[in-house]
């Protein structure tokens, strides 16, 4: 519902108040630094489009196509450049962590990935910090026990 709203305040900007293009690269690039790739999940108008195809199938090719729709988008270039520099990040307790692997099941990109990335294991590299991470939160929703945050 909020990406629907900000979403739809988005193209109305753009097209009735004539706001350049421009501004919104400077905003997806400001929301950049401080929180991560959130530009394509909670504002961009494309973004609610994929999520809305996301929602009707659990099918593997939306969830790629998910990702390749960003391929000529200059904000998510710059937004997933800046996941691993952003001041909020998602981060695990490892003390309060049951190892469950929930968090795993509900990340997109673990699923896409699941010999490269992981939430819980020391080993593997962390999705938050990847380049496709949209900071869903859908891991940090599902953790049990609130072992995985997403704070500064």
């Amino acid at each position: 519902m909020i990406l629907a709203v900000l979403g739809i305040g988005i193209y109305i900007s753009i097209s009735y108040f004539h706001i350049s293009l421009w501004f919104v690269l400077l905003a997806g690039t400001l929301l950049g630094v401080v929180f991560g790739k959130v530009f394509c999940r909670w504002v961009c108008p494309m973004g609610l489009i994929m999520e809305l195809m996301m929602s009707m199938s659990p099918d593997g090719k939306i969830r790629q196509m998910y990702q390749y729709h960003k391929v000529g988008c200059p904000i998510a270039w710059i937004s997933g450049w800046l996941n691993r520099f952003s001041f909020f990040k998602i981060k695990l307790n490892s003390e309060s962590c049951m190892n469950c692997g929930i968090c795993d099941k509900k990340c997109y990109i673990v699923a896409m990935e699941p010999t490269k990335f992981s939430l819980y294991k020391p080993a593997m590299e962390k999705p938050g910090m990847s380049y496709t991470c949209s900071k869903c939160l859908e891991c940090v929703a599902a953790c049990p026990n609130g072992s995985l945050t997403y704070k500064i």
